[in-house]
């Protein structure tokens, strides 16, 4: 597991590439639905803020066990955000 600085970044990294290419889509799809282009770029922003927040909250025993956790719920929500943004 990467260190809690590495997993941040990585979450920030996914996230940000996640809406720039939603926002790309949406600069050369002007005619395209936006709606779902912004709810999309709602949902990325609210993944991100669930998964810092939990990173932040981690305390106790096996810290190891749960950011292995965090980081398999960074990866099913990517592939998810990622179908979503494959569908527009």
């Amino acid at each position: 597991m990467p260190s809690i600085k590495m997993l941040k970044k990585e979450i920030n990294n996914d996230i940000g590439d996640l809406i720039e290419d939603i926002y790309l889509w949406e600069l050369s799809n002007p005619d395209g639905d936006l709606t779902k282009s912004e709810k999309l770029i709602e949902e990325a922003i609210q993944v991100f803020d669930d998964l810092i927040g939990k990173i932040n909250a981690v305390s106790g025993k096996d810290l190891k066990g749960k950011f292995k956790a965090i980081e398999n719920e960074r990866k099913k929500a990517m592939e998810s955000l990622l179908k979503k943004s494959a569908a527009l």
